[in-house]
């Protein structure tokens, strides 16, 4: 018998007995739309009701219309970017919209799986970021949004308002490692 698999044999034989998980409630809370625009106004990033997903445009030209380098694939855009876009080119986006799944009220976080963001850098190299987002996709609390998740693929992510620290001096800084602004479309 090899040492290999003296050790092998040596765990498998010293194995605990398994354990049922513990059951853990399901949580209620204040899954609204004005509790999320409020918990995320409060993290500094911005909510704004539209009537449908093709409303959208008019805000993006509405409150973004001096910014001149916009990637989306919901609104018009002059960027392209996919997988492939370099660096250089990102570095120069102004503006990205994209579609968020899944809203969460308490904490003002929007899920954005990596099938959504047209490059895994784009919502964070971009200077100013737009989140659309279905109503009906707005829930109280992390424990029914991760209920909610199904494939979740190779990556996601909550994304909470914009950039910000807080580490020098203590003063707070917006932006510092991403967006600098983030706006949310709810339709």
């Amino acid at each position: 018998m090899t040492s290999r698999e003296k050790i092998l044999n040596s765990i498998a034989s010293n194995k605990p007995a398994l354990t049922t998980l513990p059951n853990v409630p399901i949580f209620e809370g204040d899954g609204s739309i004005e509790r999320f625009k409020t918990v995320l106004e409060g993290i500094g990033g911005r909510a704004i009701e539209v009537a449908s997903k093709t409303d959208c445009q008019a805000a993006i030209d509405k409150y973004y219309s001096d910014l001149k380098n916009v990637a989306s694939d919901i609104v018009k855009a002059n960027v392209a970017v996919n997988l492939d876009t370099t660096k250089e080119i990102l570095e120069q986006v102004d503006l990205a919209v994209i579609q968020g799944e899944i809203g969460v009220a308490e904490n003002g976080t929007i899920w954005v799986p990596e099938s959504n963001m047209l490059n895994r850098a784009l919502p964070f190299i971009t200077q100013h970021l737009v989140l659309v987002l279905d109503k009906n996709n707005i829930v109280a609390n992390m424990q029914q949004a991760y209920n909610k998740l199904e494939d979740v693929g190779n990556y996601g992510v909550f994304i909470a308002g914009p950039s910000k620290t807080a580490d020098i001096e203590q003063s707070l800084v917006i932006g510092a490692h991403g967006a600098r602004s983030m706006m949310v479309l709810i339709y």
